[in-house]
């Protein structure tokens, strides 16, 4: 993950969070007509937190997230950062974004997958 896109997620999540607990306030507060509105910010507030804790960069293991590397080629593991326990399965697939033809690796004890571009 990229500072960048930390600090995005961090806004994202702080707006989200503004939203629902302003509507919280709003649907608590009596005013008239005041629910269309509430129900509207704590539907959005909502989905911005729930966008904010679930959004990672695609086909990213859970321990180059926690190490904040950065994205290899095809938004997958960078060259070279696998461990030796993974192996190269016969699963490929072009990635719709990039247009990288990207190679499933496995770990045959656990069944975790990581993703690496190829070429």
């Amino acid at each position: 993950m990229t500072t960048g896109s930390a600090v995005v997620r961090v806004i994202i999540g702080i707006f989200g969070a503004l939203l629902l607990l302003g509507g919280l306030g709003l649907a608590l507060s009596g005013v008239p007509g005041g629910v269309f509105g509430a129900v509207f910010m704590i539907g959005t507030g909502a989905v911005l937190l729930i966008a904010a804790v679930i959004e990672v960069s695609r086909y990213r293991s859970e321990h180059a997230e926690r190490a904040r590397q950065d994205p290899g080629p095809g938004g997958g593991e960078t060259d070279g950062a696998l461990e030796p326990r993974f192996r190269p399965t016969d699963e490929v697939f072009i990635d719709p974004t990039s247009q990288r033809r990207m190679r499933v690796y496995t770990d045959p004890a656990t069944g975790e997958r990581r993703y690496v571009a190829e070429g």
